[in-house]
Formats: C-alpha cells, structure tokens, sequence
C-alpha cells in the first residue's frame, strides 16, 4: 500500500519523538557528569560527521546547487543552536519539570510562525488538537498533580528556556521557507555544519578542556545515542516531515515525548506512573486523532 507524503511525515514525525525521548531519560544520567557545552558541541559534530558521510555516499551526492545561498544554512543551524544554548542556559536556574512544561508552548508558537511565514492556516480542528496535546503534556509531566500544576512558578530560567522555544518553533516553518528542493540528507548536513560551527564558538573551549578519555560508560553511551539518533536521525526525519506537513503538526509530535519518555523510564526499571497520569496520555493521543484527520 503506497503511502501519501502526509503519512510519511506523520510516521517520521512518530519515530522522531520516540527517538528524541530517548535523550532524556540517557541525559538525565549524564548530565551531573559533564559540561552541557562541551556535550553539545561533540553531538553536533559527531551528528555533521555521520550525516555528511551519508550525504556524500548517497545517489547524487551533495550537488552543487545544495551550496547555493549558504547563509540559509546559518540561519537554521543559528536556530538549533540557539534552542540547545538556551535550554542548557535557562536549565541552570529552572527545575526539569516546569521547564518542560514551557515546552509543551512550541506546537502553539509553530502555528503562529506557520501562519505568518507561509500562511499556513489552523483551522479550528488543529486548534482544538494544539489544545488538548498541550492540556494532556502538562498533565503527564506533572503526573497528574493538580496543586503542582496550579504551584508552578515562572522564574528566570524558565523565561530563558522560552526564548530558546521560540527559536525551535521557527525553525519548522523556516526549514520549508528556505529549502530550495535539496535532498533532506544534504540540507540537514547543511544545518549541522553550521550549527557546528556556531556552537564552537559558544562551547568550543569547554569542548577542548574536557578529559574525554576519562569520561564514564554512560557518558559515551549517551553521546553515542544522542548523536546518532536524537539527532542525526531526528534532524533528518523533522526536516524530512516539515516539507510535507505544516509546522504546526510538525511541532505536535513533542506533545508525545512525555508518553515516550515514561515508556523509556519504565524500560530502564523505573516505576510506573500513577494511574491518573494516562488521563493526560489518552488526551495526547486525542489530540493526534485529530490532526491525524486533518489532511485538508
């Protein structure tokens, strides 16, 4: 059965946030163990490298025309680059939960940024989708505690970390506004060249005084995971998704990563949840239903 290209972009939107969840439940091990620049800049470059080598290897290779306006390419690695600066900034005040609780904000600004790049239009059906995948993210990454939800402070890292939402929810939008039909292999290796190269200048000396040799398993482990999958593979899949869908349902997908996450944590021999926490999941896949539906 032959699938159209709205389907593909959903399926690879769905490995995307299974893949991405994945990264936290591994970040949370290492993170006390390493400097955040340091991480981030050897997954950008060990991502460029493994992505690169793939487009050059690939039929047609990296094409001459791929080269063509290359600022295009700082203005999406600046994007992602600035997500992950901000996130690992704003992280150094604000706790985890309320943190991905800003978060969940990105589908909703995607649209906005959809609308206002390429007039891509949400129509009452996808808002109502944007609303119910955001009550329902909420309600999972505060397993279902009312008070703990009305308790939740904005502080400064949190305002931080909102900016840095603000630069990933521009970017959906802005990855169809610039790709002028190059392969999604060749256009990510683009981005994460140029992201490489931005986030050296950010995190470069870190990156250079850590004693890679000393580092623990789990932080190879998740350098390794994070880098392959979480994003040499998700850049290509989001990439590959954006150009088939509009930003809005791109950026949906993140409503999932808590429900991945859970699965992830419960895979590692972490506890499950509290049964009310599934109240929040089955509003998620609500949610999904809807967008699902949605193909007009």
């Amino acid at each position: 059965m032959t699938r159209t290209p709205a389907q593909s972009g959903h399926l690879a939107m769905l490995a995307f946030s299974a893949l991405v969840a994945g990264s936290f439940s591994l970040g949370a091990l290492a993170a006390p163990l390493i400097s955040p620049a340091a991480l981030t800049v050897a997954r950008f470059g060990l991502a460029g490298a493994l992505v690169g080598g793939a487009a050059f290897a690939s039929k047609g290779g990296v094409p001459r025309s791929a080269v063509a306006a290359p600022w295009r390419y700082l203005v999406l690695g600046g994007l992602l680059a600035c997500y992950f600066v901000l996130m690992f900034e704003g992280l150094r005040t604000a706790a985890a939960v309320p943190t991905a609780a800003v978060f969940t904000l990105t589908p909703i600004m995607a649209a906005g940024f959809g609308w206002v790049l390429l007039r891509q239009i949400t129509t009452a059906r996808m808002a109502l989708a944007l609303a119910l995948g955001a009550a329902g993210a909420v309600w999972v990454i505060f397993r279902g505690d009312v008070q703990a939800i009305a308790a939740m402070q904005i502080g400064r890292g949190e305002v931080i970390f909102f900016f840095g939402c603000i630069a990933h929810a521009f970017y959906a939008p802005m990855v169809r506004r610039l790709n002028r039909g190059e392969p999604a292999l060749v256009f990510t290796f683009g981005t994460l060249l140029a992201g490489f190269v931005l986030l050296c200048l950010w995190g470069g000396r870190a990156a250079v005084a850590t004693d890679w040799a000393s580092q623990p398993a789990i932080v190879w482990v998740c350098l390794a995971y994070v880098s392959i999958a979480a994003s040499a593979m998700t850049f290509v899949l989001i990439q590959f998704a954006t150009l088939r869908l509009p930003a809005a349902k791109v950026m949906a997908y993140t409503y999932l990563v808590p429900c991945w996450v859970i699965l992830w944590e419960m895979a590692l021999g972490h506890p499950a949840p509290p049964s009310k926490v599934w109240a929040g999941v089955v509003l998620i896949l609500a949610a999904l239903g809807l967008l699902l539906k949605n193909e007009g």
